[in-house]
């Protein structure tokens, strides 16, 4: 996770959501992204979809069964799709998105054809805290 937070700090610097994804396969990271809807002018620009990507890329096949995706933020609707058609096999996410979040939605068994292990919470605060910095200093008008 410390690696997810390096790449939410970054997003940060650069105006965005603090929110930074990595897949790891084999206890290797084989994709990594951070969110960039605003400079790439793309609302699927998603730290989760970025790191999906470039995960696809390095495996050479769009299916990443077997690997962790780690994010700092639970994952939103679109993100949860996504990691049901690559067929991540878990996610660990730190803080939960109480509005828009999609973690449930993961450990369903009915009506999907795949399912993903959750585990959440983990660095919850100092994920948490990213995001409330960094709406705090948006709201002040220093961000």
């Amino acid at each position: 996770m410390d690696w997810a937070i390096r790449l939410a700090r970054a997003a940060a610097r650069r105006g965005e959501v603090p929110v930074g994804a990595l897949v790891v396969a084999d206890g290797r990271i084989i994709g990594r992204g951070s969110n960039a809807p605003i400079r790439s002018s793309d609302p699927t620009a998603h730290a989760e979809i970025i790191a999906l990507r470039r995960a696809a890329r390095a495996a050479g096949n769009y299916r990443l069964t077997g690997t962790t995706l780690y994010v700092t933020l639970e994952p939103c609707l679109m993100c949860a799709g996504a990691l049901l058609h690559a067929r991540i096999k878990r996610l660990v996410y730190g803080a939960r998105e109480p509005r828009i979040g999609a973690a449930a939605l993961l450990r369903r068994r009915s009506g999907l054809n795949h399912r993903v292990q959750v585990s959440g919470g983990v660095e919850a605060p100092r994920c948490a805290a990213l995001l409330q910095e960094f709406f705090r200093r948006r709201r002040a008008g220093t961000a």
